[in-house]
């Protein structure tokens, strides 16, 4: 075999055996943080002025599949970049024997436009000539580059295994202010990477091989060094011990083995003994510490009792390894059977609009409810009654002590189709709908009335519902997402109404439906008077889908609230396109009017300015002349995606200056600075990470508008006066002073002076 091909095949032989996703940098922390790690790398996001230049080794060290690989941890990194003209630039030079100008960073103006262009780069093989780039970037400069107008900032992806010298270019290139990442790849000469480095070195060398870790690294000490706000404000960057590696080949002595010279002198063979050598594979160890941005996971607050386990899964869910005894408990919670005192009656609705499969689910539920809950020792009783046109007590409350029994007579209970009449089916359950189980005095058990329907009700809901609620019934809703606000208005509070979505969906109601039956409504701020004015963000960049989820959110809200024009009143403005008040604060006076008007809330579209809608709230709304109520207090709450917040500040500190407050309830994973400048004091923005989450803050943001409803109160504040009239406070109460030709208590009417 002739000796180069025997030396290929002894290398192939070598490196065959090092294993293809070798952990060539290991962070030593448990797999909770590196899950966290991971999860903190996908909510990243940057948005500054920043020029950021990748220059990826395209030479044959580091071969085709790691080029590629390079050019995967570059369109990572991009997916965290606000990439815009004003914004974040990206540009791409490849080097080998030659450095070669992908693109410049002025070339594109879209995160898509970037991305597409790395992935169409090919690998050009060849010597590694980093020092030539360098050179190239040092004489010429960042191509299409702001210069030092903005930070510049340059990524060099290699296996660090330079022809020439880099360490000096690479010097000065960061003496003129350019911040370099040396990211390895392959199997990188952690030395070189080092070298070319920006200090603190250690936080600004990474590996590309383990894509998810660079990228929060990298976007960790952007972070840190204030070039980019990457993370939301529960997030931190930590220290982390770490561990690099690098794959090198060395010559051991293997011993002395027999081998046969010959002689100068005479044409003998002579035997000897001679040194023999063997190539062997090792890794040197590298000892750092790696910077890396951990956010808070879903198994932090310990969800899991009684010695489950729980297990992330994505951002915000986790699933509970319970013992065997809690196997089938939400959260591995104790069985909950119902101890507390209660007579329970199920209303199903048997109309044709729920139709007989939904009757049939219906009945499904009720089965596996009494099967979970009821014992022999539960102080519960259960009836079942079906509606359409007139409400049948098909089960009386109490008639089945037996649980089989109470199964099997549900088995038989007909469907009966007609209209859905459930107003009419409300008051008559609140009349005659627990029969003689009912008790009286200190006897008497919580009553409770679950309500099952898929349809909208074909009369109207809110007086029987209300007529229901004062004979001290309690009334829980169950059914589709359909049927989510009609419940609401007849439960009166979101936080009675449950919601499913398939079939199977329903049965996971059960839980829920058993803490809500033993749980009392804690008392909130019902009776407080107060001018409340919700501010809806529908630009563009919401979208229809998401403004949906805000009008869900404060329906669910208004429910809170005692709306009549003598407690709480409640306006809504949207903004996008244009500024508009969808209704204003005296013109929704009950609450089933100020539901319907929330539902028929336009959506704009086009670009908002949340400052512009401050101010019209201002001007427009929250006025005398607009139903605001002198004395009472205001609050307007601004719900917002954050874009078109840059010149809300002065707008909402003139709203507070004039005695009304302003909460800004902030959606998206990444707060913008003009959402902070926004939300001024600490205690006046709710972060909340989607629009789907929007729910699960309703609890804070009641408990804000009640502490606001309950604060001191400047008569003058903001001036009920019109007309420019001026506002003085007297003995408790106010007066107003009008200027020429106008008169009134609030100088509301023009003054005409007769002529003599």
């Amino acid at each position: 075999m002739p000796p180069f091909l025997l030396l290929e095949t002894i290398c192939i032989f070598l490196f065959s055996r090092v294993p293809p996703s070798l952990p060539l940098q290991e962070v030593h922390v448990s797999k909770e943080t590196i899950r966290k790690i991971s999860a903190a790398s996908k909510m990243m996001w940057c948005s500054a002025a920043v020029d950021i230049m990748f220059l990826l080794d395209g030479s044959n060290s580091v071969g085709k599949g790691s080029f590629e690989r390079s050019k995967h941890f570059a369109i990572t990194v991009c997916d965290g970049l606000d990439i815009s003209p004003e914004r974040v630039r990206v540009g791409a030079f490849q080097f080998s024997s030659t450095p070669h100008l992908e693109f410049p960073l002025d070339s594109f103006s879209t995160q898509q436009e970037v991305k597409a262009r790395i992935k169409r780069m090919v690998f050009k093989g060849g010597r590694t000539e980093m020092g030539l780039a360098l050179k190239y970037l040092l004489h010429r400069g960042l191509p299409g580059g702001r210069n030092a107008s903005v930070p510049q900032i340059l990524i060099i992806v290699t296996d660090g295994k330079s022809q020439g010298d880099v360490a000096l270019p690479a010097t000065q290139l960061k003496e003129r202010g350019v911040t370099v990442f040396a990211v390895g790849v392959r199997f990188p000469r952690w030395e070189e990477l080092h070298a070319l480095a920006s200090e603190p070195r250690e936080q600004h060398v990474l590996l590309a091989e383990q894509v998810e870790d660079a990228t929060n690294g990298l976007f960790s000490t952007l972070s840190s060094s204030a070039i980019c706000s990457s993370a939301t404000p529960d997030c931190r960057v930590e220290a982390h011990p770490c561990e690099r590696r690098t794959l090198e080949m060395v010559r051991e002595f293997a011993g002395n083995a027999p081998c046969w010279r010959g002689s100068r002198r005479t044409l003998a063979v002579l035997a000897a003994h001679c040194p023999f050598y063997s190539w062997k594979r090792v890794f040197l160890t590298h000892p750092a510490t790696c910077y890396r941005t951990t956010c808070p996971g879903p198994c932090d607050s310990q969800p899991c009792q009684n010695g489950g386990t729980c297990v992330p899964e994505g951002l915000d869910g986790y699933q509970c390894l319970c013992p065997l005894a809690f196997g089938g408990e939400a959260n591995c919670a104790l069985k909950l059977s119902l101890e507390c005192r209660v007579d329970l009656l199920f209303l199903l609705d048997s109309s044709v609009g729920t139709t007989l499969d939904g009757f049939l689910r219906a009945k499904v539920f009720v089965k596996r409810f009494v099967q979970a809950v009821l014992s022999e020792d539960s102080r519960a009783r259960v009836g079942v009654a079906t509606y359409s046109r007139e409400l049948l007590v098909a089960v009386p409350v109490g008639e089945y002590q037996d649980v089989p029994d109470l199964v099997r007579s549900l088995d038989g209970i007909p469907f009966h189709g007609g209209p859905t009449l459930t107003g009419s089916a409300l008051r008559q359950a609140a009349e005659r709908g627990f029969g003689s189980a009912t008790r009286t005095g200190q006897d008497r058990p919580r009553r409770v009335v679950v309500l099952l329907t898929e349809s909208r009700s074909e009369d109207e809901v809110a007086g029987p519902a209300r007529h229901a609620r004062a004979r001290e019934l309690l009334l829980l809703g169950v059914g589709s997402e359909a049927v989510r606000a009609e419940l609401e208005e007849i439960t009166g509070s979101p936080k009675h109404v449950m919601v499913y979505s398939d079939p199977q969906d329903l049965l996971n109601q059960i839980p829920e439906l058993k803490g809500k039956l033993c749980s009392w409504q804690r008392p909130g701020c019902r009776t407080q008077a107060l001018d409340l004015v919700f501010m809806l963000d529908t630009s563009a960049s919401v979208g229809p889908e998401n403004f949906a989820q805000m009008q869900s959110f404060v329906r669910s809200c208004a429910l809170q609230f005692e709306v009549n024009p003598d407690v709480t009143q409640v306006g809504l403005v949207v903004y996008g396109s244009q500024v508009q008040t969808a209704f204003g604060l005296d013109t929704k006076p009950t609450r089933a009017a100020l539901l319907r008007a929330i539902s028929q809330a336009p959506y704009l579209g086009g670009v908002g300015s949340a400052g512009t809608a401050l101010l019209h709230i201002y001007d427009k709304v929250m006025t005398v002349q607009r139903g605001a109520r002198p004395g009472v207090p205001k609050a307007v709450v601004v719900l917002t995606g954050g874009r078109g917040a840059e010149d809300a500040a002065v707008p909402a500190q003139k709203l507070r200056n004039n005695g009304i407050s302003v909460l800004v309830v902030g959606v998206g994973p990444v707060l913008s600075e003009g959402l902070r400048r926004l939300a001024g004091p600490r205690d006046s923005l709710i972060h909340v990470a989607a629009y789907a989450d929007l729910r699960y803050h309703q609890d804070v943001l009641i408990e804000w508008l009640c502490g606001e409803a309950k604060r001191p109160v400047n008569l003058c504040k903001p001036s009920p006066c019109m007309n420019e009239g001026s506002c003085v406070l007297q003995n408790g109460s106010y007066r107003c002073e009008c200027r020429d030709g106008w008169e009134g208590p609030h100088c509301e009417n023009r003054f005409l002076r007769r002529p003599r």
